[in-house]
């Protein structure tokens, strides 16, 4: 019987050659994921299960992203945590700081995730890895202890929504405004405990890092995945990195959606998600003027080297605003290293604006960046939930890293163009 990419991968992961929606289903894992925020508490459940060590060393994976490096005494605790656990079971995958790397950016990049995989972690935006053609989904804390020791988990099968995309890209709008787009036509709830599956000529053309983007964002409409069936950009990416091997699967014909949505792309201007809802989305020439106190490109939505590209050619030579604070956070080590080689580096500071080591920082409202009542950002990050930056009167305004930098410039949110 013909079925959605979602439903193959799960299908394979439980050992069935078919499954559909609605169904509870117990899956092997490829890879089980935590962070300096929710691993500890998958450390501590651990402890009580009556297991020596975790099912396979090379698959459960620790990344210290958010708070670190450690902002405090509490998040240094956790880090410490995340430490001794690895040491204590051999972990072959914890990344240190010097190492480490925003872990939605890091795993992809790293090889450590492939196409065909079924991925877990404790961090809501684990569903950026579909964009390589995985299943890969937030879980609790708890759910992940479990999968540490076991290699396992369950899962319901979810429905499967079909977003297809035509037309040619407009300048200056990328992935990060395809789902922006999306989003504010579904609303926050409109993909609830369901896969988005991204097809058509327009995903076809995507960078793999805005496929990422577009992955990423897909739990900010309430889903339990996002996924683009892999192709040529796909093997392209993954040949080289990958330290395992992989399988591409696609949807077969006369798979059963239940919705199916056509977009065409053509006439799309850059988006804007104003406070305090992801789905608040409005193009850029209709929030234009609207003042700002600190732009921020990064997160594990937009700090790939596309996105610092296309920052720092808006930025060359130009000034920033000087009643702006710009922050330019790399989502890894090896993203940094790469700024640094192109000169993309000495152009964000020769504009004025702070450079960071990879952290998630200021995007949960976490450091390096939180905003006082009455201060507005805009952001590359993925959520502007009241007070998901710092201060619950503070406002954070979702743009793409073009836009960023534009309204960095000009000290209010603008379209590229108006800095070209």
């Amino acid at each position: 019987m013909a079925m959605t990419i979602t439903e193959k991968i799960l299908a394979a992961h439980a050992g069935r050659e078919f499954v559909e929606p609605g169904e509870l289903i117990n899956v092997k894992v490829d890879v089980a994921l935590g962070n300096d925020i929710t691993a500890p508490v998958a450390i501590r459940e651990f402890a009580r299960l009556d297991v020596e060590t975790v099912w396979d060393k090379n698959r459960v994976i620790f990344v210290p992203d958010h708070f670190v490096p450690n902002k405090d005494i509490q998040s240094a605790e956790q880090a410490k945590m995340l430490r001794e656990f690895a040491r204590k079971h051999s972990l072959t995958n914890f990344f240190e700081v010097g190492k480490m790397g925003i872990e939605h950016c890091l795993l992809p990049e790293q090889g450590l995730v492939v196409p065909g995989d079924l991925v877990i972690g404790a961090d809501s935006h684990t569903c950026t890895y579909g964009a390589l053609g995985a299943f890969s989904t937030g879980v609790g804390s708890t759910d992940l202890a479990a999968a540490m020791a076991l290699g396992e988990t369950w899962l319901k099968v979810p429905e499967s929504l079909k977003f297809i995309y035509t037309g040619e890209l407009p300048q200056w709008v990328s992935g990060k405004d395809l789902i922006l787009h999306t989003i504010g036509m579904i609303g926050v709830d409109g993909a609830l405990y369901q896969a988005m599956e991204f097809c058509g000529p327009a995903i076809e053309n995507l960078s793999m890092d805005s496929r990422f983007s577009m992955a990423n964002m897909a739990v900010e409409a309430g889903a339990k995945n996002g996924i683009i069936a892999p192709d040529t950009t796909t093997w392209d990416y993954v040949q080289g990195r990958a330290k395992r091997g992989y399988h591409f699967e696609s949807s077969d014909p006369g798979a059963k959606y239940a919705q199916v949505y056509d977009i065409d792309v053509s006439s799309l201007s850059p988006q804007v998600a104003l406070p305090h809802l992801p789905e608040n989305v409005k193009p850029v020439e209709e929030v234009a003027n609207t003042t700002i106190d600190q732009a921020v490109i990064g997160s594990c939505t937009n700090g790939r080297m596309s996105d610092l590209r296309e920052a720092a050619a808006i930025l060359k030579n130009r000034a920033v605003n000087s009643n702006v604070r710009l922050l330019v956070i790399p989502g890894t080590q090896d993203i940094y290293r790469q700024a640094i080689k192109e000169g993309l580096v000495e152009t964000f500071i020769a504009a004025g604006a702070a450079f960071s080591t990879p952290t998630c920082g200021p995007c949960l409202g976490g450091h390096m960046g939180i905003l006082a009542a009455g201060e507005r950002a805009v952001a590359t990050t993925n959520r502007n939930f009241v007070g998901r930056m710092g201060h619950p009167e503070s406002e954070v305004y979702l743009a793409n890293p073009a836009v960023a930098a534009a309204s960095a410039i000009l000290g209010r949110i603008a379209h590229p163009r108006e800095v070209e």
